[in-house]
């Protein structure tokens, strides 16, 4: 799965001479953690955070005035306060590489680009929803898991015995863990009493059965 396939297209950005104030508006009405800054070619040059503009934020100790704080505010522009060389995943990385540049770096969105353009955004909730989608969460059907030996054509044996009783595979993962292959298998059909049989007559673990409706 690619990103382009689960970005926000046109997301709401900034240009890098809008006020600080257009900025923070854009975050509140949005609840938006950070914006991309485009220039007027679209191409990204930078990105504005919240915390940027908290550390700019006078703080309710200051001596200022309400008046003097809406103008310093609305003098101050993006461009002056926008973080440069900031991390973003081009439109044709897949999903799983933006996951971990948004988990090695302790971020919650990526811009995303064609070359230097901005052409969408892909935040951790993004890539939660993917996840449900491939582990088939809502779909209906049953919910094999199955614990195996971590071996060459185990995947082969149980794919074809579920075709032998013209069940469809809807969704199928797998996980390593201590030398075991831990697979988790959802099908279209409720009728899978045979197949399990069939499964566990091959030496292969069922460890838990669920009927999703």
């Amino acid at each position: 799965m690619y990103v382009h396939e689960r970005m926000t297209r046109r997301p709401t950005v900034v240009l890098p001479d809008y006020s600080v104030a257009k900025a923070y508006q854009l975050m509140q009405e949005g609840r938006f953690s950070q914006l991309p800054v485009v220039n007027d070619d679209n191409k990204l040059i930078g990105l504005v955070t919240e915390k940027l503009l908290a550390e700019i934020n006078p703080s309710s100790a200051t001596s200022l005035s309400v008046y003097e704080i809406n103008y310093l505010l609305s003098k101050t522009k993006v461009k002056d306060i926008m973080k440069t060389g900031v991390f973003k995943i081009d439109k044709d990385s897949l999903l799983e590489d933006a996951a971990l540049v948004m988990k090695e770096n302790r971020i919650s969105s990526l811009p995303v680009t064609d070359g230097e353009y901005l052409v969408g955004i892909i935040t951790r909730t993004d890539i939660f929803r993917a996840f449900i989608d491939i582990m088939g969460v809502k779909s209906t059907g049953t919910r094999i898991a199955i614990t195996a030996e971590d071996k060459t054509g185990v995947f082969a044996e149980i794919t074809r015995i579920f075709a032998s009783y013209d069940i469809d595979i809807r969704n199928i993962s797998n996980f390593n863990e201590n030398g075991k292959l831990e697979m988790v298998i959802k099908v279209r059909s409720f009728d899978v009493d045979k197949a399990i049989e069939d499964i566990k007559a091959k030496g292969y673990t069922i460890d838990s059965i669920k009927y999703i409706k």
